[in-house]
């Protein structure tokens, strides 16, 4: 598992695995994608410090 934030965008995003996406949902600030499995593949949280406590 990889966690990133990018100050710049303000996106917080958390990969699970490194495989292909073949589908993607994006719903209220959150994209989520899956491979073709249906598995999470990874999670974006935009405007991540709105929603989310973020460590210093």
């Amino acid at each position: 598992m990889k966690v990133i934030y990018d100050l710049e965008t303000d996106t917080l995003t958390i990969i699970f695995a490194e495989t292909p996406v073949a589908e993607r949902k994006i719903s209220r600030g959150v994209i989520l994608d899956y491979d073709a499995s249906g598995n999470l593949v990874s999670l974006e949280i935009l405007d991540a410090s709105r929603r989310v406590t973020l460590p210093s």
